[in-house]
């Protein structure tokens, strides 16, 4: 297992508890949605994941095989090198190419080698469709564009998990798509997908694995969900899609 809170209470920055008695669990290649209203602690979740936020209250609270009640700050480095961590604003260096970007990344993680470098960097910005664009400034791109290089630059290590905080909230719908079909096909290789969205629609097109931030608690609805879509689909066949999708988003509130 990748990652396993159990119990975990979940603070901001400020000390403020925003989820309580979490129980949380990844495994390889799983495709995970995080969905709820703004403030209901979906980003500050994601922060405990990657280390930006501690959990000092916990049964358990393991990530990637280490015990985040005992980590030590030295060990993160490494840890974080095993993830693949993509904002909703993307966070590309506005002053350097595509190419450069990840070059960047490659040579903060250990990459020595020039040639080995070129190779990663060729392979990974042909995975994202955006080979092309190597020699372009962050300005010179589409969100979507953008996007897709802040998952190249995710992917540059291989990582065992991907976290996506909004990947497609700046996105116009047919772009979200195209984003969200690219992260299936990692979490296809073995690597974990968990990512938090208010893009309802994408969850019936891409089924996954759905958890609930509501009221400081964390549920797995995704049965509930999954019966939902069914019902509807069975009892309205003839149903809007618009209004399917209204339906299903009353789960996510």
């Amino acid at each position: 297992m990748l990652i396993d809170y159990k119990k975990a209470n979940i603070y901001q920055k400020d000390g403020i508890l925003v989820l309580e008695g979490v129980d949380f669990h990844v495994n390889e290649g799983e495709f995970i949605y995080i969905i709820g209203r703004v403030g209901a602690g979906k980003s500050t979740l994601l922060k405990t994941l990657y280390f930006e936020l501690p959990i000092d209250e916990a049964e358990t609270a393991i990530v990637l095989n280490h015990d985040l009640k005992e980590l030590k700050s030295k060990y993160v480095p490494a840890l974080r090198r095993q993830m693949g961590i993509i904002f909703q604003d993307f966070q590309l260096l506005s002053d350097r190419t595509v190419h450069d970007n990840l070059e960047f990344v490659l040579r903060a993680t250990g990459w020595k080698k020039k040639d080995e470098r070129e190779t990663r960097i060729k392979e990974v910005l042909e995975d994202v469709e955006m080979a092309d664009f190597a020699d372009r400034f962050p300005h010179e791109l589409s969100g979507g564009e953008q996007q897709r290089i802040a998952i190249a630059r995710a992917v540059l290590n291989r990582p065992k998990i991907i976290i996506a905080d909004e990947p497609t909230g700046n996105l116009d719908p047919e772009t979200a798509v195209h984003i969200i079909q690219l992260l299936k096909q990692i979490a296809q290789t073995g690597t974990a997908i968990v990512m938090t969205t208010h893009n309802i629609p994408l969850l019936d097109q891409f089924p996954g694995i759905v958890y609930r931030c509501k009221d400081k608690k964390l549920e797995d609805i995704t049965n509930n969900y999954n019966q939902l879509a069914a019902d509807i689909d069975a009892n309205e066949p003839d149903e809007p899609i618009s209004m399917k999708y209204a339906a299903r988003a009353d789960l996510s509130v």
